[in-house]
């Protein structure tokens, strides 16, 4: 082994040694910014996404805007009780005023309505099966939510309010549903509507759902109309 100190010995011939400047060091042509293969996917995820949220966007749009145009038509209603309406003759005897009476206050009690009433039907046909018929005018911006809280309401009041459930609810739109409940007679049909511009209910003593729905949607065309 030899006894030179190592920086001492000579270096074996080599190819020149790299000169290092202060200039960076390109590795490949592609653009220092980044690598224009990668970028492109972003690019169209980019695209994408703005995509999805112009739709979205859109329909949103769409949505309020029809949701207004339904306010708009719906909100100046007239409610009022003709002396026949449905083949139904109304009862202007005093207990058929009290009770309508009872129940048009009950009736607003629960809602903040402009204007409320109450009235008795009596079917010609059959006078154990008189319509009991109240209701009122307002702005309702969640017309299905407040026809639910009338009817638990009412559930409050007659018992459970039981197999409630939608309805057609004819030309005047907004929705309608129906379902039975207990009073001193029995078991008895109740229907109510509710739309942006009006709501009512009414009991239908010794009738089935299904006749009940149906003469609903007459009773309500031949009392509500709109500006």
């Amino acid at each position: 082994m030899s006894d030179a100190h190592l920086t001492e010995r000579q270096l074996d011939e080599g190819p020149d040694p790299v000169d290092l400047t202060d200039e960076p060091i390109q590795l490949s042509h592609r653009d220092l910014a980044g690598d224009p293969i990668r970028r492109a996917p972003a690019s169209r995820r980019r695209r994408i996404v703005l995509a999805v949220a112009l739709a979205v966007g859109l329909a949103g749009a769409a949505a309020l805007g029809t949701a207004g145009w339904r306010v708009a038509q719906q909100k100046d209603t007239r409610l009022s009780a003709p002396d026949q309406v449905a083949g139904l003759t109304r009862d202007d005897s005093e207990r058929a005023r009290s009770t309508a009476d009872y129940l048009r206050s009950g009736f607003a009690a629960d809602i903040d309505l402009d204007a409320s009433f109450g009235t008795v039907y009596r079917d010609p046909a059959d006078e154990t099966r008189a319509v009991l018929l109240f209701g009122g005018t307002t702005l309702l911006w969640q017309p299905e939510r407040d026809l639910d809280s009338l009817f638990g309401l009412m559930a409050d009041e007659t018992g459970r309010v039981a197999g409630l459930h939608e309805v057609p609810a004819g030309k005047l739109g907004g929705v309608m549903k129906c379902g039975t409940t207990s009073g001193d007679g029995g078991d008895f049909a109740i229907c109510g509507w509710a739309d942006h511009g009006s709501a009512g209910m009414a009991m239908f003593p010794n009738r089935s759902v299904d006749d009940a729905a149906g003469l609903f949607r007459q009773i309500r065309e031949g009392v509500q109309t709109r500006d």
